[in-house]
């Protein structure tokens, strides 16, 4: 699978200028301020401006060049804007089967039974839009538009329109698909939680530019959320489980982590998002201590942060991680780019999100 975007689009004062290349399947987010360009870029992409120049090849078909320009209805993509934009008059099956006869059988790459299962939409069939909850609502817009067997997928803010206790119902769902579905899709979102739970790679936006692109891991500490402030993240693997203290073993960045979760499965890929405020750093191994993660590193260069505030940057075995601490602690502890460090991170503060789907990606998408 594999996406190539080189395009440009001039409205008024707003120049988009833009240039870059998926190979592989997952979650591409775009991650930006508001009127940088995101949606712009969704649109242009799906042949919704007319007036963009450049090149959009999707699995070595041309959708946009100098001599084609492919129509949006000829377009194999499926579309999910913030609100959900349901036929009112046709039940949730209708309007999957709205979607599934615009595709030839001969063009269809995913049975209908399949998408009611990923999304669990077997109960709602017979509902009608309005008697839906937004993550539902949601949830049926994803489902339609994965019925017209796309080659992409385009996400414009899925989740902007719903509130907290919706996106919580809604997320596990775009994490299932996330792990099933072997195509590539442009996530566009304001939350750094999003992206943590669900990219594989990020493009960063400004001014209708890419600034910023690569893996997830690399990326993520330059995303702050209000409240919660920079992030890490790292990918690792279940060991196992610890069935008395209800934790769960993770091997990450070469190391044994323990946090509190149900049961998954040895061998289970996850990853861990990590807040920078809740690391903190000791000069050697504390004998007795709550915290059960303790990581050695070593300090590759300290930010001034705020007031009283910074934020330093540690490798553990080759992975960044952040951590918060106040500017007395640095002095206190006299850190410095180079020292070796505990990095301890508080078991609590550690949720796994598991990350497994190219080893669980179905058939239907590599046809």
């Amino acid at each position: 699978m594999s996406l190539e975007v080189s395009l440009q689009l001039e409205r008024g004062d707003f120049r988009l200028d833009v240039d870059f290349r998926v190979d592989e399947p997952g979650i591409t987010a775009l991650f930006g301020p508001s009127g940088c360009g995101k949606t712009s870029l969704l649109r242009t992409i799906a042949g919704l401006e007319r007036g963009a120049r450049g090149r959009v090849v999707v699995d070595g078909a041309v959708w946009q060049d100098a001599k084609r320009f492919v129509p949006v209805h000829h377009r194999a993509l499926g579309f999910v804007f913030q609100e959900a934009s349901l036929f009112p008059h046709l039940s949730v099956e209708g309007n999957l089967r709205y979607g599934w006869k615009r595709v030839p059988e001969s063009e269809r790459r995913i049975r209908l039974e399949e998408i009611i299962e990923l999304l669990d939409l077997g109960p709602l069939l017979g509902r009608r839009p309005q008697g839906l909850s937004g993550g539902e609502r949601q949830r049926v817009a994803v489902g339609r538009a994965l019925a017209t067997s796309p080659r992409l997928l385009l996400m414009d803010e899925p989740l902007a329109a719903l509130d907290a206790r919706r996106k919580a119902e809604i997320l596990p769902f775009l994490e299932r698909l996330h792990r099933s579905l072997a195509l590539p899709i442009l996530y566009v979102t304001h939350s750094a939680e999003e992206v943590a739970r669900l990219a594989d790679r990020v493009l960063l936006m400004a001014d209708g530019r890419i600034t910023h692109e690569g893996s997830v891991t690399e990326l993520l500490p330059r995303i702050t959320r209000e409240g919660e402030g920079p992030l890490s993240l790292l990918h690792g693997r279940v060991l196992g489980h610890l069935e008395e203290d209800a934790l769960l073993e993770v091997e990450a960045a070469g190391h044994r982590l323990l946090l509190p979760s149900p049961a998954l499965t040895a061998g289970t890929p996850v990853r861990l998002r990590i807040p920078a405020r809740e690391v903190s750093l000791a000069l050697d191994e504390t004998a007795r201590s709550s915290i059960l993660n303790r990581l050695p590193a070593r300090i590759e260069w300290i930010e001034e942060e705020g007031p009283g505030t910074c934020l330093v940057h540690l490798s553990v075995s080759g992975h960044e991680l952040l951590a918060r601490v106040t500017r007395r602690s640095v002095r206190a502890l006299d850190l410095a780019p180079g020292r070796a460090v505990v990095a301890q991170i508080k078991s609590v503060a550690l949720e796994p999100v598991t990350d497994s789907f190219r080893a669980q990606a179905g058939d239907w998408s590599t046809t």
